[in-house]
């Protein structure tokens, strides 16, 4: 299967790390073909003309992004359904096939799925401050209703390794990911459980 992913992230930004990672552990063999529109707005206007690229030598095309971009506007609460409808507009101006689009959207941000899983951040703090113990960490049972996971993250990263080490995306997010021994956890998340029907096809 060969599965084109787009991005709003650059070209080593987190999600497109994580969402690769995941996808190949999902289906083992998966040929994914990345690309990248570096921020939100561009994602939003031009991924129908990615797409349009894409969807000739892809079995499918998954459009992936954070509902909160990576700085948050005050006083602007952003809409998934009218990013979805942007996202739309630009398809259709493109003559893309919507048949074989997904969308996926991660509520907040990719950091939700993070903290899904408690036991691969325990287990990457723990290879951080070894021989110390990591102490007790909350359990996000339903982690898409946490505000701000990344900041969220920061402070877990500050209370055990310290004021000075905070919670980087571009280093982190991915050793996390490759903690986590299964999906049990993660697909806590229902933003994850789409992404792995909708790029994967697997229900989880």
């Amino acid at each position: 299967m060969r599965v084109g992913l787009i991005f709003e992230c650059g070209r080593d930004g987190a999600d497109g790390q994580v969402c690769r990672y995941f996808l190949e552990r999902l289906t083992p063999g998966v040929e994914i073909v990345s690309q990248y529109m570096d921020v939100k707005t561009n994602l939003l206007e031009d991924c129908g003309l990615v797409a349009s690229l894409l969807v000739n030598s892809c079995d499918k095309v998954v459009i992936i992004w954070d509902l909160y971009p990576a700085w948050r506007e005050k006083h602007i609460k952003p809409c998934r359904n009218n990013d979805r409808q942007k996202i739309f507009s630009s398809l259709q101006s493109s003559n893309v096939p919507l048949s074989k689009v997904a969308l996926v959207c991660i509520e907040e941000e990719l950091e939700a799925w993070l903290l899904a899983d408690t036991r691969a951040i325990r287990s990457f703090i723990a290879s951080c401050k070894h021989p110390h113990r990591v102490g007790r960490l909350t359990n996000y049972k339903d982690p898409e209703r946490v505000r701000k996971p990344k900041t969220c993250l920061t402070k877990i990263f500050n209370q055990e390794l310290g004021a000075h080490r905070c919670y980087e995306d571009l280093r982190d997010a991915i050793k996390i990911a490759k903690a986590m021994p299964d999906f049990n956890r993660i697909r806590r998340s229902c933003t994850f459980r789409r992404f792995a029907e909708k790029a994967a096809g697997i229900r989880l």
